[in-house]
């Protein structure tokens, strides 16, 4: 049976008004990003993110100068593979977190605009896969596929705000639970996984106890971390639970308990949706801060 404090901490993830949601848009199976470049040839930067390990393709409607790809800190990703009108990057483990890094292209034919330029901003976990890029004037089909990606994303917001509302007006507690139908009669089972974790070497914290949890629409992880010697104090900005196939659960939201002296442990909830009852894993789970380091913990499986 779960102790007291474990019963403490899932009341105030799935329950409690203090805990708060995740900013960041889910990663899952993302649709293609579309920049269209001004004809004019006016200045503009686009800032596109990309991440260590993870490939983010551009795709251009025009042929690139092969020999004049200028990408800033190149020795420190893995790959940049050019092509005739494609350019693939993949960032090395030898990226921070908020770096930046300068890329600019050169369009082969002349015509305006002559050049792009981007700014490839590091996310601790999540990349932008495919991007396109637009120079001239767009076919129809693309304009097509676009409102339906913006359709769909309507309604991904509206289910949102729907699943808000019911837990905005849901009484807390046991009854909250019931009421959003995140609890069935089932339950919620537990698994104490902290034995079969595989941590990332050179992480700023150390994790002590790891148990994971499901109920009927949700899963949730309970990490307890310590701070390793003479660092400063780490809160969570984001986390990820990528599963084998590179696809990401939908976070929901991340709590911590309040700060602690250096050298105690901490108790970090991550809660996720999902829509299969059986979902187990192994997935890997990643925590980040606002600043460069990070937490990875791997074999991350569920009831």
């Amino acid at each position: 049976m779960p102790s007291s404090s474990t019963v403490v901490l899932l009341s105030l993830l799935f329950a409690s008004a203090a805990a708060f949601a995740q900013s960041e848009s889910p990663a899952s199976v993302p649709g293609a990003r579309r920049i269209e470049l001004p004809s004019d040839g006016s200045p503009s930067i686009t800032e596109i993110s990309v991440s260590a390990g993870l490939s983010t393709g551009l795709y251009f409607d025009s042929d690139l100068m092969r020999e004049r790809i200028e990408l800033e800190g190149r020795e420190r990703f893995s790959l940049v593979d050019i092509g005739q009108a494609t350019l693939r990057l993949v960032p090395s483990s030898r990226v921070t977190p908020g770096e930046r890094f300068r890329l600019v292209v050169h369009f082969r034919d002349g015509a305006a605009p002559v050049s792009a330029a981007f700014l490839l901003q590091v996310h601790p976990a999540k990349a932008e896969p495919l991007v396109e890029v637009y120079r001239g004037r767009r076919t129809i089909e693309t304009y097509q596929q676009e409102i339906r990606e913006a359709r769909a994303e309507l309604e991904r917001c509206r289910d949102e705000t729907s699943r808000l509302e019911a837990e905005h007006e849901a009484p807390a507690g046991l009854a909250g639970l019931l009421s959003t139908a995140t609890l069935d009669e089932d339950g919620v089972a537990a698994r104490v996984v902290t034995k079969d974790i595989v941590p990332s070497s050179g992480d700023a914290l150390e994790a002590t106890s790891v148990t994971t949890y499901r109920a009927k629409r949700a899963v949730a992880v309970v990490v307890k971390l310590a701070t390793k010697a003479s660092a400063r104090p780490w809160s969570p900005k984001g986390a990820t639970l990528r599963g084998r196939s590179g696809a990401d659960l939908k976070v929901l939201r991340i709590w911590q308990q309040p700060t602690s002296p250096l050298g105690e442990t901490r108790a970090i909830v991550v809660e996720a949706e999902v829509q299969e009852a059986g979902v187990q894993g192994p997935f890997s789970l990643k925590l980040w801060e606002d600043g460069p380091r990070t937490v990875t913990l791997g074999n991350v499986t569920f009831p």
